[in-house]
């Protein structure tokens, strides 16, 4: 399998280089955690960890092709796990992942199950292991 690098950015956010092979236009095409950038409350610089954590899953996911919803929920249980561990960088920034953040983090993980014919997935099993 052939990995490509591209920087990959949000609007006024910087752009980081990571390994994200480029077959999903869905992913490609996705503003993770919009709703989160848009709301000054959560810092941008820890956000952008966030967005990092869930472009990571979608290269697990293109690499392990996960074969069905159990596969997929080890792979989004890791991610959620790594979320648990930024909820510290969120405190210390004088945020937290509340409400709001909690939403719009799941939806971005079920529209990374979504995207990847994972339809029928559990919102609530994709991140079942959270702290948040």
């Amino acid at each position: 399998m052939s990995v490509t690098w591209c920087s990959i950015g949000s609007p006024d956010h910087g752009e980081q280089e990571i390994s994200v092979p480029p077959t999903n236009q869905q992913i490609a095409g996705h503003a993770f955690l919009k709703g989160m950038y848009e709301d000054g409350y959560y810092p941008d610089h820890v956000v952008d960890k966030g967005r990092e954590i869930l472009l990571r899953l979608c290269e697990r996911i293109e690499a392990e092709r996960p074969s069905d919803l159990a596969a997929l929920y080890a792979l989004t249980h890791a991610a959620t796990e790594k979320f648990n561990e930024l909820e510290a960088e969120f405190e210390a920034a004088g945020s937290e992942i509340e409400t709001v953040a909690r939403e719009v983090i799941a939806e971005d993980f079920w529209f990374v199950a979504s995207a990847y014919g994972f339809a029928d997935a559990d919102v609530e099993e994709l991140v079942a292991t959270r702290d948040w």
